[in-house]
């Protein structure tokens, strides 16, 4: 089988390989005309349940972006769980190392948008919370044959500092979505190739509130200094920031109406790290991201929002 790759066709044995460790979880999604204050008991529009959870949304990003894609999370021994095993199947995932929970529920995020895309999101770990270091003892093989490992915040910090570490001796680009915003020991942060905090996450690691671009460089100039190789903030609407090797590049969006921006972080991170793999310069990959992220904001869902590589021009 054949897989349209940019300006060329690549089999499926030669996909570069990605390797995507962190949260699975079920959205529950009610649309709303606006976001309730607090206390307030508003009338939504529509609900639908869709896959989710960070790790799982970047992993199906990357997949339909034409990466052979492998991923370790846990998820609960209940029908949530297998179907969201089943959604992964679908898009072609390797799903050999997601393991059941015998205690612990799968994972669920209850997510509100409103009329303009935005979104307030709570998420209930429950077995994302159970994946730790002691469940990942034979993934060194799996980590070997990937040529970029790609992470988040949903599972405990201490599961994300084992397999950093591990990847870090073998030599891996490690990238670290710190989402959601936790403070991490610098001793992680030097192990990670490329960081991708969007603008609040960025303000809690640097300790610089961003309020505009000038805020936003000076965040991303102390995230660096912990020892970060390179590091890019994603701004929403406004694209992104990187600053690599002391330079700083910015990133527009293109301007499209969004309905939904729930895993718009995802999908920009999931498309950087196919672009990287497969041997593209840090801004092309930045800008592949923001594309394949902008086309999702315009559709509703998590996983479902993601694009396929032929929709986008890049």
């Amino acid at each position: 089988m054949e897989i349209a790759h940019m300006n060329k066709t690549i089999e499926r044995d030669e996909r570069k390989k990605i390797l995507v460790i962190g949260s699975s979880n079920t959205d529950m999604v009610v649309t709303t005309g606006r976001l309730p204050a607090a206390g307030e008991t508003l009338l939504g529009k529509s609900f639908f349940m869709n896959g989710g959870g960070k790790g799982a949304n970047q992993a199906v990003a990357a997949a339909r972006l034409g990466a052979s894609v492998s991923m370790i999370c846990k998820v609960g021994n209940d029908v949530f769980g297998q179907k969201a095993i089943d959604l992964l199947k679908t898009d072609g995932i390797d799903t050999r190392y997601v393991l059941k929970d015998a205690e612990l529920p799968s994972g669920v995020a209850l997510i509100t948008v409103d009329e303009k895309g935005e979104n307030h999101i709570i998420v209930a770990p429950g077995a994302n919370a159970g994946l730790l270091p002691k469940d990942l003892t034979d993934v060194s093989q799996v980590i070997e044959a990937s040529d970029i490992i790609l992470m988040q915040l949903e599972i405990p910090l201490e599961t994300v500092a084992y397999v950093a570490d591990l990847a870090f001796r073998m030599g891996k680009r490690i990238i670290l979505n710190p989402a959601p915003a936790l403070s991490m020991p610098g001793g992680l942060l030097r192990r990670i190739s490329l960081i991708t905090p969007n603008e609040s996450e960025a303000s809690l690691i640097s300790g610089v509130k961003i309020t505009d671009m000038d805020s936003a460089c000076a965040a991303a100039v102390e995230i660096a200094a912990v020892g970060v190789s390179d590091v890019i903030i994603t701004r929403g609407g406004e694209g992104a920031l990187i600053l690599s090797k002391g330079r700083f590049e910015e990133i527009p969006a293109p301007v499209v109406e969004a309905v939904d921006t729930t895993a718009a972080g995802d999908v920009f991170n999931g498309a950087l790290a196919v672009a990287l793999a497969e041997g593209n310069s840090l801004l092309d990959a930045a800008r592949f991201g923001v594309e394949a992220a902008a086309l999702s904001v315009t559709r509703r869902g998590a996983q479902s929002s993601a694009p396929y590589r032929w929709e986008l021009s890049i």
